[in-house]
């Protein structure tokens, strides 16, 4: 019997209970848990799938770590995408998966703020925006820069990797705001009293979001590659398998291109 530790075991409990009583249509689908940097190419993803094969999805986003943990107690996700590779191949010496899994895509970071409220963000210097908050706190102006948790998120990791490599990390110690996963850090960037905040390129790229924000692409070379890997779980049936086939396909490559991914 797998267990959730007890403080964090109530929310658990309750958040999967949400998802397992959906709507009678969604019964019997595949439990899907994905990094929230998948959030809005899932949304176009899944739906593409269902019409293709009429197998149904049942979407579970949030941090990479966070479901590694679940995996492993045993949680009934038949297929996991990870932001971090590390979490797939982890999974897969502890005998929790049916494999190594595949890579699937690369992400990518972005520097995101909220749109016409700032100087536009330049690509020669992506950073511009941390350095200009730090420079306003010590004119007792406070303006919050938003990232992923480090601890359970592979974007937080690297957005930590980008600021200690500029040598911002701990001047902007009193202004970080950390979201639990990326997605998180992204309403927290956009938020009113955000300079901005380092979060997955993907989600920059969502129609609803473009529209409100500006943004900049980090170099890659500034942190750890994303490297993204998903795996089939031992629970895995029909539909999951055909889904995490689906993924590997020309036209599924060709949306992660499309959502700011690469593939190659």
């Amino acid at each position: 019997m797998w267990k959730v530790p007890r403080p964090k075991r109530v929310r658990w409990l309750l958040c999967l209970g949400c998802l397992l009583l959906g709507a009678p249509a969604m019964a019997g689908a595949p439990i899907v848990a994905a990094a929230s940097s998948l959030h809005f190419f899932l949304e176009e993803a899944s739906e593409r799938f269902t019409q293709q094969t009429g197998h149904r999805l049942r979407l579970n986003l949030g941090s990479s770590g966070n479901f590694r943990r679940q995996i492993a107690q045993g949680a009934p996700f038949e297929l996991f995408l990870s932001a971090d590779e590390g979490f797939v191949q982890a999974l897969y010496r502890e005998g929790h998966v049916v494999d190594e899994g595949v890579i699937y895509a690369r992400g990518r970071l972005a520097w995101v703020q909220p749109a016409g409220r700032y100087p536009p963000p330049d690509e020669q210097a992506p950073l511009a925006g941390v350095e200009d908050a730090v420079a306003a706190l010590q004119n007792g102006q406070r303006l919050r820069i938003a990232m992923a948790s480090p601890e359970h998120a592979p974007y937080g990791v690297a957005a930590q990797q980008v600021l200690e490599r500029a040598g911002l990390w701990e001047a902007s110690r009193p202004l970080r705001i950390q979201g639990e996963n990326v997605s998180q850090a992204m309403q927290f960037a956009l938020s009113d009293d955000a300079r901005g905040g380092l979060v997955a390129y993907s989600l920059v790229l969502a129609p609803g979001l473009a529209a409100r924000s500006e943004s900049v692409l980090v170099p890659e070379a500034w942190h750890t590659p994303l490297t993204q890997r998903m795996v089939l779980t031992p629970h895995a049936g029909e539909a999951a398998q055909a889904f995490y086939g689906w993924l590997q396909q020309p036209e599924a490559q060709a949306l992660f291109r499309a959502y700011g991914f690469s593939t190659e």
